[in-house]
């Protein structure tokens, strides 16, 4: 019992604002999410990420020319289209609706949550959003935010319910197959978390007869069908499931994308990250396999918010808001990698 209410006293601070959220998305492929007062302006200048980068010169590309793909593997996985300005059937679209439709998280902390004192999303990947919808918008963009379970990512792409998703979503192959994605915009790996009393030590056998916890249509759940380590599998809609069931004491450990078990490790002091990595997990801002005049203007957005790769650089602002304290050391965004 002193478990349990220990961990309800620490989610109550950051997530009481989500409880109604949450029970919803357990039962619904998309919810829609109140846009943050429709106007990038409002969050006025100061907004992390918000300040126009420096320019960049993008080589014109046809907005619907897509080269013959290279097979996907390990090595070119993150490979995406080069970037470009012009406008083509899916911008269009976008600037026809007059708002973007973004797919993201509603309670991750750090990456995209609801702020429990502004009431407003916020965070890393929700930073990145903005950002994409001033560029095709303008700078008082209308932006519908739709929260989406992880298993319903491919899903809401695949029937347009949303434009694009920016949510913690790492590039693989076996994605690539279903979606299209932007070049790589951070880089993390699987990770175990667990109760720093715990005896599970890694990713590994340690993890015998233990209750693992990771979310549907994860890249954690596609570890743990190809490794157990005699461990028996627990899923949940969205990652955030999973600390709950920790700090209940229905699961022992929990495993999920490094940057995400930070987060959680963040708001529960007495859990905390075991082993290192074990995977390669860049997260892509996630759209429509057919739009791929949007991914080469999303990738442009991308290069104008890495910058030069230097402190003042719109991504290293919204990574000492957001994930610095939690991640320290990133010096800077990946590099690009393009397949033409």
């Amino acid at each position: 019992m002193r478990m349990r209410a220990r961990g309800l006293r620490n989610l109550r601070a950051v997530l009481a604002p989500l409880a109604a959220g949450m029970g919803v998305m357990a039962t619904a492929a998309a919810v829609l999410v109140p846009a943050l007062g429709g106007a990038a302006g409002e969050h006025g200048p100061g907004h992390p990420g918000g300040a126009a980068a420096p320019a960049v010169t993008h080589r014109a590309y046809g907005p619907g020319a897509a080269p013959a793909a290279a097979k996907c593997t390990a090595r070119n996985a993150a490979e995406s289209l080069r970037p470009s300005s012009e406008d083509g059937p899916a911008v269009s679209r976008i600037k026809e609706k007059d708002q973007l439709v973004v797919g993201v998280d509603q309670n991750t902390y750090r990456w995209g949550y609801r702020d429990p004192v502004t009431g407003e999303l916020a965070g890393f990947d929700i930073d990145l959003a903005w950002a994409v919808a001033k560029d095709i918008l303008g700078p008082h963009p209308k932006v519908v935010f739709k929260a989406v379970p992880t298993s319903q990512r491919i899903p809401a792409l695949q029937k347009r319910t949303v434009d694009i998703v920016v949510r913690t979503m790492t590039i693989n192959c076996a994605r690539k197959e279903q979606v299209a994605f932007s070049t790589a915009y951070f880089q993390a790996g699987q990770q175990v978390l667990a109760p720093k009393a715990s005896k599970i030590t890694a990713f590994d056998d340690s993890l015998r007869g233990k209750r693992v916890c990771t979310a549907a249509g994860s890249t954690g759940e596609s570890e743990l069908s190809a490794r157990r380590h005699g461990a028996k599998v627990l899923t949940v809609p969205n990652q955030l499931d999973c600390l709950v069931r920790l700090q209940l004491g229905e699961a022992d450990a929990v495993v999920t994308d490094s940057a995400l078990a930070a987060a959680q490790a963040a708001q529960d002091p007495a859990v905390e990250l075991k082993g290192r990595p074990f995977t390669d997990e860049p997260y892509g801002v996630a759209m429509n396999k057919g739009d791929t005049d949007l991914v080469r203007r999303v990738n442009k957005v991308l290069d104008d918010y890495r910058g030069d790769g230097g402190a003042d650089s719109p991504w290293m602002r919204a990574y000492r808001t957001w994930l610095q304290a939690d991640l320290p050391g990133i010096s800077g965004p990946p590099s690009p990698e393009y397949s033409d």
